[in-house]
């Protein structure tokens, strides 16, 4: 090593590869170990790979600037530096894109830039450089195949559309000894015939009494219009009708047919019983029975146990979006992890908030994935479109499966 210059120039070099193996190797560490897909372990395993080549290109920098006892160590020199460009500059694009801290763009900025110019100064010392036109093939050819590779056998699967298939099965009415009350037995089934898991969210049953009087004559067109535009005023919905007069349902029973953080495997199905009770003289014509559930996909998205569990008649926080007159809500809350690494780093944490919803007209549920603090901003159309591609939400449920009880009431 002649001068001080040089001495200056490999100082540099060794800095920028060094301080690009640790984040690359503590990412690559991470994802290897606990990604949730496929791809995010083969990341993980690429990156683990890259801070080993930085690390490796360190030692060869020493040896082609001072000792020169192996005959390529420039050449993988430079190949080491020009790695640790393209990773680096890799990790600012997902940073600043889907990033929200903003010391990460910061710092991959400046790695990106050291690492251009360690690439330089040692192009500038190597003198054994390969044919252009065999390297260049080289590059080209590994690309595609990698592309190609990667397309068909992590990109696809990933994106591939899953939703898990909810069933509801009404069995036969049953009156009890003594001939004064009945019950009618109902089977949710819960089946996913897809190749990726689920975590349940928030999931509800709920049956609907409803009367249905008839009419003497035929209905006018003008009633056809005003229950048309009274449909938007319930969560029930009910047809229009030449002769029967559909009035509100009322909530007969509802309640959680599956836990908060529970969690249906890929090819796999579960199957829950509900009993609905009902007085033989009741009033109702009609029972209509529905089952729905809020998933997250498990190679989207890591859940934590649900912990905190407000009411808002106790004084429970609901989101103005999610407040409604005469609803009460049940509220579940449990954090979200991203399910790579680097997202892990440069975003915020997410929290779920599940609202099981019931009242007098009817039940639901509704989720939420929001940074802690700001569950009380409505979301734009293009952030829940975000958030639900991001975490895998999706919704599935049954009904209104119809049972009318004219053969059960007279047995009375």
């Amino acid at each position: 090593m002649k001068t001080k210059q040089a001495r200056a120039e490999m100082a540099g070099v060794l800095l920028v590869l060094l301080l690009t193996a640790l984040p690359v190797g503590w990412w690559g560490i991470e994802d290897f170990t606990g990604a949730l897909t496929f791809t995010g372990r083969i990341t993980g395993a690429a990156l683990i790979l890259v801070s080993l080549m930085t690390l490796a290109g360190a030692l060869a920098v020493v040896d082609h600037w001072a000792r020169g006892t192996m005959p390529y160590s420039g050449l993988f020199a430079l190949i080491c530096t020009g790695v640790a460009f393209l990773v680096n500059a890799m990790l600012l694009l997902q940073a600043s894109t889907d990033g929200e801290r903003i010391i990460y763009p910061v710092l991959l900025g400046l790695l990106t830039v050291g690492s251009a110019w360690a690439a330089v100064m040692v192009w500038r010392t190597v003198s054994d450089m390969p044919a252009p036109k065999l390297a260049a093939a080289l590059i080209v050819s590994s690309v595609i195949a990698i592309a190609n590779f990667s397309y068909q056998n992590l990109y696809q699967p990933f994106h591939r559309g899953a939703r898990p298939l909810i069933t509801i099965g009404v069995g036969k009415p049953m009156l009890s000894k003594d001939r004064k009350r009945f019950a009618v037995p109902v089977d949710i089934r819960l089946e996913n015939h897809s190749d990726v898991g689920f975590y349940v969210f928030g999931a509800e049953f709920h049956a609907m009494g409803e009367k249905v009087p008839l009419t003497p004559e035929d209905r006018l067109r003008t009633q056809w219009r005003t229950d048309a535009a009274q449909t938007r005023q319930f969560r029930e919905r009910s047809p229009l009708s030449r002769r029967e007069v559909h009035q509100p349902g009322q909530l007969v029973v509802a309640h959680p047919w599956m836990g908060p953080g529970d969690w249906i495997e890929a090819n796999d199905s579960f199957v829950t019983r509900a009993v609905v009770q009902l007085p033989i003289d009741t009033p109702y014509d009609h029972l209509a029975f529905y089952a729905t559930a809020n998933f997250g996909r498990k190679d989207r998205v890591g859940l934590d146990r649900y912990g905190r569990v407000e009411y808002s008649w106790r004084g429970g926080k609901v989101a103005k979006w999610a407040k409604s007159k005469d609803i009460d809500c049940v509220i579940y809350h449990a954090r979200v992890s991203e399910n790579n690494a680097i997202d892990k780093h440069t975003r915020y944490p997410r929290y779920v908030t599940a609202y099981w919803q019931f009242g007098q007209q009817g039940a639901g549920v509704t989720v939420s994935i929001a940074r802690n603090g700001q569950e009380d901003r409505t979301p734009t159309d293009a952030e829940v479109r975000d958030v639900s591609s991001r975490y895998g939400l999706v919704d599935a449920g049954a009904g209104p499966i119809e049972r009318t009880l004219w053969d059960i009431k007279t047995q009375r």
